[in-house]
C-alpha cells in the first residue's frame, strides 16, 4: 500500500515537487538529494500512518533534509537560515513548503536558459521535466552514462552558481525565451524520429510539448509545435518496413497512419492560425497539414507547399528551408525549376539529404551518371542505418 501510493504520488507530481525545490532551495543537485531522501522516509513512515496529502508531506520531508544536508555541509549559511525560519513559521495545519501551483513551466524555462548550451538544456528537460533517468538518456544520445552524468552536473550547478531563478521571464523576454524552449523540444522529438526505437522520446517531447501549450493557451507557436509533432508521428507506422528500411513519404501507406493525432493536429493548428502571427511552427505544421490531408501522393497540394515553404524561407532564412522549398517547387513544376534552386543553394555540402534530393532530380531527368555520384555523397555522408541501406538500394539501381 505505502510503496504503491508513492509510485503514484511521485509519477504524478515528481516535476511539481522538483520544481517547487529548486524554487526555493536554488539548486537543483540539493532539490533532487532531498526529494530522494523524502522518498525513503516516506518507504518507512507511511505504513504506520499515511499522510492526508502527500506531497505537503513530502514537500515537508524535503525542506527538513534539505536544512540537514546544509547543516552537515556547513554551506550556504543564509540560505540554511532562511529555510530554518521558514521552518519554525509553519503551522502543522499549513505544511506546505509553499503554494506550488504548476510550477512545470518554470522548470521547463530554467531548463533551456539560455546561459546553458544547447546538449544541457536537452538533457536537463529530459531529467527534470520529463524524468528520464541519466541512463536513459545516455542511450538515447549514444554517449556514455558518464558522460551524461557530468553534462547534468554541470548545467545543475551553472543553475546555482549563476543564481538562475526558476520562474517565467517576464513578458518583455517571454517571446525569445519561449522560442528557446520550443526549439529544445522540438530537437528532442527529432532526435526520437529519426529512429524507429526512439518511440518513448517522441512521446516525452509531444508531452513537454502539450503541457506548454497547455499552460501558455495564448502562444500559438506552442499550439503550432504540437500540431506539428502530432503530424510526424501520426506516420510512424508507415515509414519504415518490418526490416526497419525507409519508406519515402510518397510510397507509405496512408491507411496506417493514425488519423486520430492527424485530426487532434488540423484542430490545434486552426487555433493557432486565429491569432494570425503566422510564426515558423505555425507554417511548419501547415506544411505537414497539406500532406496529412491529401488522400495520396499524386493528390498533394504541391504548389500550396511550396508556397508555405517560401513564406517559411522569408520569415527564417536557412539553407534546409531553401531546399524543402526546391523540392517542393520540382514537384509542383518540374525536376529542371527545383534543381536549379537547389544548385543555388550553398552551405550545405555535408548535409546528406541534399545530395539525395538533388540525385533523386537528376533520376527523373535521365542524367544517370550524375545521379550516381550524387547518391554516392549522399551515402558517404548519411549516418543512419535506415538511411544508408535505402541510398545504398538506389545507388545498386541505378548503377544495375
Amino acid at each position: 500500500m505505502t510503496s504503491a501510493l508513492l509510485r503514484e504520488t511521485y509519477r504524478e507530481h515528481r516535476a511539481r515537487m522538483l520544481a517547487a525545490l529548486v524554487r526555493v532551495l536554488g539548486d537543483f543537485e540539493l532539490a533532487e538529494d532531498a526529494l530522494q531522501d523524502a522518498c525513503a522516509l516516506a518507504l518507512r513512515n507511511w505504513d504506520a500512518k499515511p499522510p492526508d496529502d502527500p506531497v505537503a508531506w513530502l514537500l515537508t520531508a524535503a525542506r527538513n533534509s534539505a536544512i540537514d544536508r546544509l547543516r552537515r555541509a556547513r554551506r550556504g549559511q543564509e540560505k540554511l537560515a532562511q529555510l530554518e525560519e521558514q521552518a519554525t513559521r509553519m503551522e502543522p495545519a499549513e505544511e506546505r513548503l509553499l503554494e506550488i501551483g504548476d510550477e512545470r513551466l518554470s522548470l521547463v524555462f530554467t531548463c533551456c536558459h539560455p546561459a546553458l548550451a544547447e546538449d544541457a538544456r536537452v538533457a536537463l528537460t529530459l531529467q527534470a521535466v520529463a524524468g528520464l533517468t541519466a541512463g536513459q538518456i545516455a542511450r538515447t544520445f549514444l554517449v556514455s552514462e558518464a558522460t551524461l552524468a557530468q553534462r547534468l552536473v554541470r548545467a545543475k550547478r551553472k543553475i546555482r552558481d549563476a543564481g538562475i531563478s526558476l520562474a517565467v521571464p517576464a513578458d518583455h523576454l517571454l517571446s525569445e525565451r519561449l522560442s528557446g524552449v520550443l526549439a529544445v523540444l522540438y530537437l528532442i522529438f527529432t532526435q526520437g524520429y529519426t529512429s524507429p526505437d526512439h518511440r518513448e522520446l517522441r512521446q516525452e517531447a509531444i508531452r513537454l510539448a502539450k503541457l506548454v501549450a497547455t499552460l501558455m493557451p495564448d502562444e500559438p507557436e506552442a499550439l503550432g509545435l504540437v500540431s506539428l509533432l502530432l503530424v510526424h508521428d501520426s506516420r510512424t507506422a508507415a515509414r519504415y518496413t518490418p526490416d526497419g528500411d525507409v519508406v519515402l513519404l510518397e510510397d507509405q501507406d496512408r491507411s496506417r497512419w493514425d488519423r486520430g493525432e492527424i485530426a487532434e493536429a488540423i484542430g490545434l493548428l486552426d487555433r493557432a492560425l486565429r491569432f494570425e502571427m503566422g510564426g515558423p511552427y505555425q507554417l511548419q505544421a501547415a506544411i505537414a497539414v497539406q500532406h496529412a490531408q491529401a488522400r495520396s501522393a499524386a493528390d498533394t497540394d504541391w504548389a500550396a507547399i511550396a508556397g508555405l515553404y517560401l513564406r517559411l524561407h522569408e520569415a527564417n532564412p536557412s539553407p534546409v528551408i531553401a531546399l524543402n522549398h526546391a523540392v517542393a517547387v520540382a514537384m509542383a513544376t518540374s525536376p529542371a525549376e527545383g534543381l536549379a534552386l537547389i544548385d543555388g543553394i550553398d552551405g550545405l555540402d555535408r548535409y546528406h539529404l541534399m545530395h539525395a534530393a538533388r540525385a533523386d532530380l537528376l533520376r527523373r531527368l535521365g542524367r544517370t551518371a550524375e545521379a550516381i555520384a550524387a547518391y554516392r555523397r549522399a551515402h558517404e555522408l548519411a549516418v543512419n542505418p535506415a538511411d544508408r541501406r535505402f541510398l545504398a538500394g538506389r545507388l545498386a539501381t541505378l548503377e544495375s
